[in-house]
Formats: structure tokens, sequence, C-alpha cells
């Protein structure tokens, strides 16, 4: 059974880091499209940057640009998000996301989704 876990989310002063963590099962992420999104309240929900199976990075938010790294460790069947210089702009809750063939970085791109995990920037 296909299944995304996201962690690492908590709350942070502005200029802090976070690195959120998911952890998949029933999927070899190695071998899919990779995303990361969030949604903050009353807000759509927006992409933050995507990688394919090859390891290159597309679709990234101009917004997160230079600031947000996405990684991979395969031998944990996990993907990373790597978030520096947070802003309370930033606040949102996060989601991962997989795709066996993500043509665009857009929700509609992707099948399989975590529950998301809370960020909350602020001082």
């Amino acid at each position: 059974q296909r299944q995304l876990v996201e962690s690492g989310g908590g709350l942070v002063q502005p200029g802090g880091s976070l690195r959120l963590s998911c952890v998949a099962s029933g999927v070899t992420l190695r071998y899919w499209d990779v995303g990361w999104f969030r949604q903050a309240p009353g807000k759509e929900r927006e992409a933050i940057l995507c990688q394919s199976s090859s390891g290159g990075n597309f679709g990234s938010a101009d917004s997160v640009k230079a600031r947000f790294t996405i990684s991979r460790d395969n031998a944990k069947n996990t993907v990373y998000l790597q978030m520096n210089n947070l802003t309370p702009e930033d606040t949102a809750v996060y989601y991962c996301a997989a795709e066996g063939g993500a043509t665009q970085c857009r929700e509609i791109d992707f099948g399989a989704w975590g529950q998301g995990t809370q960020v909350t920037v602020s001082s």
C-alpha cells in the first residue's frame, strides 16, 4: 500500500531553519518524481519545488528559490526539504508528493500525497 508520511515541522523563529522529512512505503522513491507543496490558511495549495527521478529540479517557486533545497536518502526511502532563512510568510502546512511521471510541478500532476506537517514561523 502506497503511503507518504511527513515530519519535522514545528515552531521556528524568523531567520531559522527546518528540515522536513517524507518517508515513503509502498513506493520506491528513487524511481519516482517527488515534490513539496504547501498550503496556508485560506489559500490554495501551491508548489514549492519538484525533483525528477534523475535528480533534476523543476518548478521551483520564486518565493523560495535559493532558500529551500530538496534531497533524497535512497537507503531510507526518504525525501527531505531543507528550509533556510524562514519568514512568517512561510507559515503553512507542508506536503510531500510522488508520481511515476510528473510532467509539471503542479498539484494535479501528483497522485500520491502525505497528510502534511505544520510549519509556523513566528517570533
